[in-house]
């Protein structure tokens, strides 16, 4: 950007020093990462403050900083009510100047999912860039739009919120042509209270929406919380013909047409209808979606086949809540014979969380496709109330990770499959990690 677009989107006013205001400048937001020529735009938290370091961004090469408050710099400063609202407004600038097509996703569970299944369809056809990771703050809403290339055309972002609000700032500057919902469960109930809150929370998506078509899950919910003028189309399993699945693979039926993943679960399937009508949207051909669904690959810590120390491994510990432990363990009793499953703590359910991971042991307990071979242990605190509810296999919990690791060592048949899941908190990364030695 050039520095008058810096002063004309975000209304800064120049507090010291003259320079070209022609010249094209990248935004950095971390002196560590800051080259020659950038211009510095200071973050804060609640730890820490960017503008601290105005100097030493000066020092090296900076051209010039954004501030909120005067500075004894002789450097070059753009002053700004708010630099994370400046942020914001400067992306936008960029979203509006590039005319990205934006296809925005959130959801309790399953977004990052549909996200990266959305891209790979998209990608079929158009110049497509989408969130890194799970970078779906208004920190990470910037920096996706400054990295998308400018050759991007298609633009997925991924949106996700601890409270109600959130949604609403990142949709306010990303203005998305098309909204999805995965799905309103239950992750971060114990923020917001209830589904309702949730639901409202997650809706927040289309408030200011410039395009016509919103994609959800067919919830009740969704259905009578969305405020919407546009075109609403709802999907569901149930709309499906399922033609094939197995640990790897799932051929489907929908809407006439069958299209093929190159991963297992009822829950991948569901995701999927989000990118096929977003594609159909978006006038992509059947065979360009179809294409583009085979290609999608799970990311890391999401169904990632792992082997360490002789133990062949599933690790899908990158998040975890009610709903997505049901359909994991449901993927699990569907499609595998031999198994162990590792469960941690599922963070963030507020003051039911003891309920809800006691009703996770009963929903496995009581499962109809149960083998009674099946090894379950639980780490972790709140995760003792899994295993204390299941009584028709081996179930055992232990506090630590350490704990467990010995068990699975001494206990458990390397001709099981382990598998894991847990919140990110759990760190069940380290599983892997000491199986391996």
């Amino acid at each position: 950007m050039k520095i008058k677009d810096l002063i004309e989107a975000t209304g800064a006013k120049v507090l010291n020093g003259t320079f070209d205001f022609e010249k094209e400048v990248t935004i950095s937001t971390d002196t560590r990462t800051i080259k020659t020529g950038d211009f510095y735009l200071p973050l804060k938290g609640a730890t820490f403050d960017g503008e601290k370091f105005i100097s030493q961004a000066l020092e090296k090469g900076a051209v010039g900083a954004f501030c909120t408050n005067e500075q004894d710099e002789n450097g070059f400063l753009l002053k700004v009510p708010d630099t994370l609202e400046a942020y914001l407004k400067l992306a936008n600038y960029r979203r509006r100047k590039q005319n990205f097509t934006v296809v925005a996703v959130t959801g309790s569970s399953g977004k990052t999912t549909t996200k990266e299944l959305v891209a790979s369809t998209l990608s079929e056809k158009y110049k497509t860039f989408k969130t890194p990771l799970n970078h779906n703050n208004e920190i990470g809403f910037c920096q996706t739009v400054f990295e998308a290339p400018d050759d991007t055309q298609v633009l997925v972002l991924e949106m996700g919120m601890r409270g109600l609000g959130e949604i609403e700032l990142l949709s306010k500057y990303a203005e998305p042509d098309i909204t999805i919902i995965s799905n309103v469960g239950t992750a971060h109930i114990g923020r917001l209270g209830s589904r309702e809150n949730i639901a409202r929370a997650k809706c927040e998506i289309v408030k200011y929406q410039r395009g016509n078509v919103f994609i959800a899950h067919d919830d009740e919910l969704i259905r009578k919380t969305v405020e919407f003028d546009g075109e609403k189309i709802f999907y569901s399993i149930k709309d499906v013909k399922i033609l094939e699945k197995s640990t790897h693979y799932s051929k489907f039926e929908y809407q006439g047409n069958v299209y093929e993943l190159n991963v297992g679960g009822d829950y991948n399937i569901e995701n999927a209808l989000s990118a096929i009508n977003t594609g159909l949207k978006l006038r992509l051909t059947v065979k360009e979606i179809q294409q583009g669904l085979k290609k999608y690959a799970p990311i890391e810590k999401r169904w990632e086949a792992v082997n360490a120390g002789g133990y062949e491994i599933i690790n899908d510990s990158y998040n975890a809540n009610p709903e997505s432990m049901r359909a994991f363990v449901d993927t699990i009793f569907e499609l595998y014979d031999n198994y162990a499953l590792v469960l941690g703590d599922m963070g963030e359910l507020g003051d039911n969380e003891i309920k809800y991971h006691a009703q996770l042991g009963e929903y496995i307990n009581n499962h109809k496709n149960l083998n009674p071979n099946t090894v379950v242990i639980s780490i972790g605190t709140l995760s003792k109330n899994i295993t204390d509810n299941i009584k028709n296999c081996v179930s055992t919990h232990f506090e630590t990770i350490d704990s467990a690791i010995n068990y699975i060592k001494e206990n458990v048949s390397k001709n099981k499959k382990l598998f894991l899941k847990a919140s990110r908190s759990m760190k069940f990364e380290k599983i892997i990690e000491a199986l391996g030695i």
